[in-house]
């Protein structure tokens, strides 16, 4: 079971970057759970914890420290750049190791899937030495989805399909990372098509009109609901045959024809009519 650690930025009385009518610590907060959702809806085989969910402030060490006394596989912390740019980079520690350098790698490489669509600039894979990717004892990655103070990025910030998209390119590099299983999706199931077609049952002989009558009545009785005719009766030596009115639907004609067999023990055939 793999322990994913999510890291949503500032809080409380630390609003980060502002810009635009935006303040980070709300816009991570979306991001996280958009992060969340996903995860759910999609894999299985994972535990997640986080920093904060509400408008709380924690310093950077108990951030850390937080994920470290979990024993996190993962640390991944949310963030919004300020600075007057444009785009998106990400960040591990100035000295990581292998583990943490392929945690970014594909991390990257699912996000720069995403930024063509909406021209948003790949600032690239950086390295810095900021507490959180410092402290923690576990792979650690920190994002900067896009530039509060500038008006093209803000507009994507206040653009929530760019935030969900981007929140599951970070989700799907999460799973290749740690290896996560996707849930099994149900095989679609074909939808039946109805059969709208009419159909008559149709008994055996009857050997003469008495042995006919007799049977034409009882099921006149037991079913008045439903009409009968009689089969031709011109030929020499007459036999004699019950013609129900129509059913719409094969499996309607044949489920009555098994009523009328177990009933009355009588052969019923199925006719499209």
């Amino acid at each position: 079971m793999k322990r994913i650690y999510l890291d949503a930025g500032h809080g409380g009385s630390d609003s980060g970057a502002v810009g635009n009518e935006l303040a980070e610590k709300n816009i991570v907060l979306k991001i996280q759970q958009y992060m969340i959702n996903y995860l759910n809806e999609t894999y299985t085989g994972f535990i997640i914890n986080t920093t904060r969910t509400t408008d709380i402030f924690l310093s950077l060490s108990e951030r850390a420290n937080r994920a470290n006394s979990w024993n996190a596989d993962i640390f991944f912390s949310i963030h919004v750049n300020a600075g007057g740019g444009t785009g998106y980079e990400d960040y591990i520690y100035t000295s990581p190791g292998s583990t943490t350098i392929n945690l970014q790698n594909v991390v990257h490489n699912q996000v720069i899937s995403v930024l063509p669509k909406y021209t948003h600039a790949n600032r690239g894979k950086k390295r810095a030495n900021f507490a959180v990717l410092r402290q923690t004892t576990m792979p650690a990655i920190l994002t900067e989805i896009a530039f509060i103070d500038t008006l093209k990025d803000a507009n994507l910030l206040k653009n929530e399909t760019f935030l969900r998209e981007m929140s599951e390119a970070y989700v799907r590099g999460v799973a290749q990372f740690t290896g996560l299983p996707t849930k099994t999706q149900p095989t679609p199931q074909p939808t039946p098509i109805e059969d709208t077609r009419l159909y008559r049952l149709t008994t055996g002989t009857f050997q003469n009109a008495q042995q006919f009558a007799a049977a034409l009545t009882r099921l006149r009785n037991d079913y008045p609901w439903i009409t009968y005719e009689k089969a031709d009766t011109t030929e020499l030596n007459p036999t004699y045959r019950i013609i129900t009115g129509t059913f719409t639907g094969k499996a309607t004609a044949e489920r009555f024809a098994a009523e009328l067999r177990q009933r009355y023990g009588w052969t019923v055939y199925v006719n499209e009519a």
